[in-house]
């Protein structure tokens, strides 16, 4: 991961937006974001300070967090929280010194959403319309206040690259059993006595919850004897270079916000199949969706037998689609404007 950027003061425009930017967890998402933020208004990263005394070291970062939180929100006009988690919860509950956006991914609503006092929150950006759903059916009172950015990628980062059809299928993510790779290598094992072509790629370092799950998927891999049809990468550095590797990228989760890998090897030149998690369908259209392991083999078995110029038609097709609805040039810009209308609103 490149290096966190700092706070902002190059914006000279003496009557800028005064914006704030609170974020902890993964800048994953929100690099292109920041730099389109911090190029428009006068921006400043929270960073709270922490207690090196050895006494009541807990109680003593709680009071200089809190502190520091009213500060910061007294110091600008809104405060833009890139995950509704923890720092939005302790700043929704404060007494009202600016407005405040969040963006809600999806993890938030089940660890988080509940913490937070929605009605001290002036924007909620959700990253697709299944969970702008769920979080009106969880918070009907606050339905009015959502909007929904889809997560986006770059697409100058990710280029597709044609070379012919090798059979080789990959999956990148956290290791974790909402991914379902256990499963996913189970269908596999259905589909590699099909043809001797087909290899699974499996990319991504274990999630820090379930350390033990990597482990279990080589473990099942070896008990069905396809140590030599499926490879383990571990975390993947060079993401665009991966993905040229794959020829059909699989989603198997259970549930996701707007899943990126999908986008990123779309837009690398690779097909793409998912099992059909809530939302899934704004990402791909109905033929690239399944929902039992069955229809998955069937799925990938027909795009490995189509013809050349029919396998081209389709990931262009989907490359599309990437194109014209995730791109995160447009992203950025609606987040922006969010902002801008938020606070004119608060004002």
């Amino acid at each position: 991961m490149s290096a966190l950027p700092r706070s902002n003061p190059a914006n000279d425009k003496a009557d800028a937006l005064h914006l704030g930017v609170a974020i902890h967890e993964t800048w994953s998402f929100f690099h292109e974001i920041y730099a389109e933020l911090a190029a428009h208004f006068q921006t400043s990263l929270f960073e709270p300070r922490l207690s090196q005394s050895p006494f009541f070291k807990e109680r003593m970062n709680r009071y200089l967090f809190e502190r520091d939180l009213a500060r910061f929100l007294s110091a600008n006009q809104v405060v833009f929280f890139e995950w509704a988690s923890d720092w939005l919860a302790a700043a929704s509950h404060l007494p009202k010194r600016s407005a405040l956006v969040c963006r809600l991914h999806r993890y938030e609503l089940y660890q988080w959403a509940d913490a937070v006092n929605w009605d001290g929150v002036d924007r909620v950006i959700l990253v697709s319309e299944a969970k702008r759903r769920e979080f009106a059916a969880r918070f009907p009172a606050q339905a009015g206040k959502t909007a929904v950015v889809p997560e986006a990628i770059s697409l100058s980062r990710f280029q597709p690259l044609d070379r012919p059809f090798g059979g080789d299928l990959g999956i990148l993510c956290h290791l974790s059993p909402r991914k379902r790779v256990y499963e996913l290598i189970l269908a596999f094992s259905e589909l590699a006595p099909r043809s001797a072509k087909f290899h699974l790629h499996i990319g991504g370092g274990p999630h820090p919850r379930f350390p033990d799950y990597p482990y279990v998927l080589r473990d099942l891999v070896s008990r069905l004897g396809l140590q030599d049809r499926v490879t383990f990468y571990g975390d993947v550095k060079d993401s665009e270079a991966w993905y040229r590797r794959i020829d059909i990228f699989i989603s198997n989760s259970y549930s996701e916000g707007l899943q990126v890998s999908p986008m990123e090897a779309i837009a690398s030149g690779c097909y793409c199949l998912s099992h059909i998690w809530d939302g899934a369908g704004e990402l791909l259209p109905g033929e690239n969706l399944y929902l039992t392991d069955r229809e998955l083999v069937e799925k990938v078995l027909a795009y490995s037998e189509a013809a050349a110029p029919q396998k081209l038609r389709l990931r262009k097709r989907l490359r599309s689609l990437i194109v014209d609805n995730f791109n995160v040039d447009q992203t950025k810009l609606r987040i922006r404007q969010l902002i801008e209308q938020t606070s004119r609103q608060y004002a």
